[in-house]
């Protein structure tokens, strides 16, 4: 889970800035996400509300998505970002998107609202500024994935 502190302050201010185009008027509950992609590049979203709220899609998709329909299959890291001084972590349908495209090791960085001065600086399970980083792998472990649909199958 090696990440430069360079790329790190990249992805994070990305999730910052994702954050302030978030359409959210029915929960206010604004969320940033921002990848780097395998290239070097950062890609970002914000979630995007719906009064029917099924049709609601959430920042870490939002990014995922614009992502790979530009061709970008392939990343290095993850950080979100809430309005929530602590740490907010994926839904599980965004997990299980991130998972089909990013490694088990890959960093994810939990970004509070107040960083880079937030109390949890320090503390067991956090970096600096509060972040918590964590990895695809934890966030969902045991999970399901691409390289289950290519084992043998069990003839009837």
């Amino acid at each position: 889970m090696a990440l430069s502190e360079q790329n790190r302050e990249v992805l994070i201010k990305s999730a910052f800035e994702a954050r302030e185009f978030s359409y959210s008027p029915y929960s206010k509950f604004r969320v940033g996400a921002a990848f780097l992609a395998a290239d070097g590049s950062i890609v970002k979203g914000a979630n995007i509300e719906n009064a029917s709220y099924g049709g609601t899609i959430c920042a870490e998709r939002t990014a995922i998505v614009k992502a790979v329909s530009e061709g970008k299959k392939s990343f290095a890291a993850l950080a979100v970002v809430t309005d929530v001084a602590s740490t907010i972590s994926p839904c599980g349908m965004c997990r299980q998107v991130i998972r089909e495209f990013c490694a088990l090791d890959m960093p994810v960085l939990l970004v509070p609202s107040n960083y880079p001065k937030n109390e949890n600086d320090g503390k067991e399970g956090y970096t600096k500024g509060g972040v918590r980083l964590t990895s695809v792998g934890e966030l969902l472990p045991d999970s399901f994935g691409p390289e289950q649909l290519e084992l043998p199958r069990v003839p009837q």
